[in-house]
């Protein structure tokens, strides 16, 4: 019920101008839409098994907020050059610090120290790196532009081998080495979901549509709040790119509550799926799909990161590569990447 009526009051709203209470009225069925997000996540999840289940929701998710990221550089904007590269470098900050910390964190509270699998996260973590060196790292580094710009021939180039990347992972998660990707039993664990009888094919078809419903009203709600969220910022005296950074992880939400639950279940591989997953998905379909749109947008396209940005990265690639290489975590590992989402979030404020 949540989704349809968030999607419904999307499509009263949207184009409109929301005052304050049509502004909190949206934020509560955001919130619902979100909620019932996860839980038809999970019974699609539960029907398919795992990898598959991350993969559906990661993809979702993906899907709408590269639509959404091609609707706004459509409408122009002084910030339509850097919208794709502030909206995918966030995604990617929120998704490899912010989703993989909480899981570990919240799985070690629980069990001490928690074990995955260090051959599927490592590769997964590999192809993030990789796809994030190609196609935010070398624009700040290529010379045919001026500025952190690709030329035509290199964009081309950076999308197509970021989609070639996202596929030959998609088919090792699901056919090649599954089980590099399937979740580790943790000491002490009662997994009442891998017991429990699959939802009826039916079900998880309804859940799957309801799914999709909820995320496309996650998304566009979080659009249409987007414009309160922007007076906020500049009240608060925050940067304008700022506000990238609150829609993202509004988008975010779902698999930041599905993670965090798989962690709690003692599920933490399915959680790092879904966190690496979700940064591969977001550059591996954002930049072949914002190559194509840059046909008919006008304007330039900045996907180059700048210093501080490039220095978040790396300390990123180094603490996750020690985090998973061990296939063992305990708590501090969790709350170190916790700490770099912090540090992003502060200099994101205060750059």
């Amino acid at each position: 019920m949540a989704p349809l009526l968030a999607l419904v009051a999307l499509v009263l709203s949207w184009g409109q101008h929301i005052g304050p209470v049509v502004g909190l009225l949206e934020a509560v069925l955001l919130a619902g839409a979100v909620l019932a997000a996860v839980h038809h996540a999970e019974v699609v999840a539960h029907r398919v098994g795992e990898p598959f289940g991350s993969l559906v929701l990661a993809v979702a998710v993906t899907v709408i907020e590269v639509a959404l990221i091609v609707t706004l550089m459509a409408s122009g904007g002084h910030q339509a050059a850097t919208l794709a590269r502030d909206t995918v470098f966030a995604a990617v900050m929120i998704t490899t610090n912010g989703i993989a910390g909480l899981s570990l964190l919240l799985g070690s509270q629980r069990y001490g120290v928690t074990s995955f699998n260090a051959h599927g996260s490592g590769t997964a973590l590999a192809t993030v790196t990789t796809l994030a060196t190609l196609s935010l790292v070398l624009p700040t580094f290529t010379t045919s532009q001026p500025g952190p710009e690709f030329s035509p021939g290199q964009l081309g180039f950076a999308a197509v081998a970021s989609l070639a990347l996202y596929l030959l992972f998609v088919f090792t998660q699901t056919v090649r080495h599954r089980d590099f990707f399937l979740p580790v039993a943790q000491k002490g664990t009662v997994d009442d979901d891998r017991h429990a009888d699959p939802p009826s094919t039916r079900a998880a078809m309804t859940s799957l549509a309801l799914l999709l419903v909820a995320l496309v009203a996650v998304v566009g709600l979080a659009k249409m709040e987007s414009p309160i969220i922007e007076r906020m910022v500049v009240a608060a005296g925050f940067p304008q790119s700022f506000v990238g950074v609150i829609i993202a992880t509004l988008v975010l939400l779902p698999e930041t509550l599905a993670a965090g639950r798989a962690a709690r279940q003692g599920r933490l591989q399915s959680s790092l799926n879904l966190a690496y997953g979700s940064a591969m998905a977001s550059i591996g379909l954002t930049i072949p799909t914002i190559a194509l749109a840059s046909i008919w947008l006008s304007g330039p396209l900045l996907l180059g990161l700048g210093a501080l940005q490039l220095v978040l990265l790396v300390l990123t690639v180094v603490v996750s590569a020690l985090t998973v290489l061990p296939g063992r975590a305990a708590r501090l590992q969790g709350e170190l990447h916790l700490v770099v989402l912090v540090a992003y979030i502060f200099l994101a404020v205060s750059p």
